[in-house]
């Protein structure tokens, strides 16, 4: 039986592109080919571009309550399928089912923050700003919004953008991972269910050609990122370049720090979950815990034992603890790092490699200790289940290690002591801080807060900066004048 060719959707028509260029989507848990992606042309990306032009001032002017009915529909229908989205992004992603609910649970959770566009989209206004002059701010939307999405999260990444930007009146043209693209498909097809005129949200599919596309075409006015830290660089400067506005949130190197008065039990059940959730492919997963003060040997003892009990496997096996990496060749990267970690001298605790099913892209829970920031295991972005241990000798030495980092995205404290959480709150360099938690997710009415090399733009994704994002301000000041009293006893006041 033949792989099914994944389409994209322009002007409101699913359609399979005419290009050459066929990539496999894999299983990851199996290696099969669950479906062929073929690219998408520039042809192709420019009618998509221009279908959401064309379909832009009809969906600016439809009514804010309209916009948010659809918003209304499309949650309802994410629910009533929950559970056969969730399967598909464990089918394409290989992540464990309950990972993947979680995921769809999250997306669902910006949805319902889109609902609120009545009240978000409001502006302001102040009365008597001088004598008998009045101004009000009002939010517009900003034209055709280009979404990248990465292939961690192929639902929810794509529904930090796309219900915002579109509820705020603006078109979408969405170019999801070419690893993961399935998710992307069903999105669309429910959107067009949820009665979403045709040409407000297109998909394109593709690799940096079709980004290039989309980031010089002159139709786009907004560009939304995710993915790597030096991707999310070239995506901001190649899209402010050609004067659009930017959001590109990148990569990270998150700090998880145990103090020696934590609870050792909890923190590390949290570490292990942070670490090797998703096999720690996400940009919140924490690849560094730095042990403080005579915590050390015993957090990596504890590490190493409970990691050891971790099952690895198919996402879709009730009691599978962690599913596969994306790609065999991202699993050769990650051995790459084991290997040359071995050689500059870190210890190896935990070796992943070997570990889980023969078939798929498995690399079991790898964990080092004496770790240091010379090394690449400090240093670079792993993106997968490698943990490095740390020594520091008190608060100021971890807080010095981690703000060292090129990284800003997130970063966690575990302590019993207020003074500690309270100095790493205030001096910690990230965007998203956790005290006791070990993913410190912003809720979808929170922003998505990365620092340094994690974001580059202005405003972030999610919350109210999403809704900044996605409008423009006019400020509006006015003056009326009274006329003057009219007698309309005599001809001319009569209009004559």
């Amino acid at each position: 039986m033949s792989a099914e060719r994944v389409p994209a959707l322009i002007g409101g028509r699913f359609q399979e592109s005419g290009s050459d260029e066929v990539d496999p989507i894999f299983d990851p848990a199996t290696g099969e080919t669950i479906a062929l992606l073929p690219y998408s042309t520039p042809e192709e990306i420019d009618r998509a571009v221009r279908a959401a032009a064309e379909a832009f001032p009809a969906w600016a002017d439809t009514p804010v309550p309209d916009r948010a009915q659809v918003m209304f529909r499309f949650k309802a229908l994410l629910e009533d399928l929950f559970e056969e989205l969730s399967r598909l992004v464990t089918h394409e992603n290989g992540k464990t089912l309950p990972e993947a609910r979680g995921e769809v649970r999250r997306a669902i959770e910006v949805v319902e923050l889109a609902c609120g566009a009545p009240t978000l989209m409001m502006g302001t206004n102040l009365d008597q700003i001088a004598e008998g002059i009045d101004e009000e701010l009002v939010r517009f939307p900003v034209g055709v919004v280009a979404g990248i999405t990465p292939f961690n999260f192929p639902n929810m990444v794509p529904l930090w953008m796309i219900p915002l930007a579109i509820v705020c009146g603006n078109t979408f043209v969405h170019k999801p991972s070419q690893r993961t693209p399935l998710s992307a498909i069903r999105i669309a097809e429910l959107l067009t269910e949820s009665g979403l005129p045709d040409g407000v949200f297109n998909v394109v599919h593709g690799a940096k050609d079709s980004v290039d596309a989309l980031l010089t075409h002159p139709d786009v006015a907004a560009v939304s990122f995710v993915g790597s830290a030096g991707v999310a660089a070239y995506i901001y400067s190649t899209g402010a370049a050609h004067g659009k506005r930017v959001q590109a949130l990148g990569g990270a190197k998150n700090h998880l720090l145990v103090m020696d008065d934590a609870d050792l039990d909890k923190t590390v059940t949290a570490l292990l979950s942070s670490a090797f959730g998703n096999a720690g492919q996400r940009c919140l997963a924490g690849s560094v815990a730095v042990g403080v003060g005579s915590l050390g040997d015993a957090l990596v003892q504890e590490l190493s034992a409970q990691a050891g009990r971790l099952k690895v496997g198919p996402g879709m096996e009730p009691d599978t603890d962690m599913g596969p990496v994306i790609r065999e060749e991202r699993k050769k990267e990650l051995i790459g790092y084991i290997e040359q970690g071995e050689e500059v001298g870190a210890t190896l605790v935990s070796d992943g490699r070997g570990v889980g099913p023969s078939e798929g892209f498995f690399l079991g829970p790898t964990i080092f200790d004496r770790v240091t920031p010379d090394m690449a295991l400090w240093r670079d972005e792993m993106f997968g289940p490698v943990l490095s241990v740390v020594r520091a000798s008190d608060i100021d030495e971890a807080l010095n290690i981690l703000n060292a980092s090129s990284y800003g995205n997130a970063a966690s404290i575990f302590t019993t002591s207020g003074a500690n959480a309270r100095a790493f709150k205030r001096r910690a360099e990230a965007g998203m801080l956790g005290v006791n938690i070990g993913v410190a997710a912003p809720m979808a009415f929170f922003p998505f807060t990365g620092w340094k090399n994690s974001f580059f733009g202005d405003l972030h994704a999610t919350g109210k900066d999403g809704i900044r994002f996605y409008t423009r301000h006019k400020v509006v000041t006015s003056r009326w004048w009274l006329p003057e009293k009219l007698d309309h006893t005599k001809p001319e006041g009569r209009g004559h």
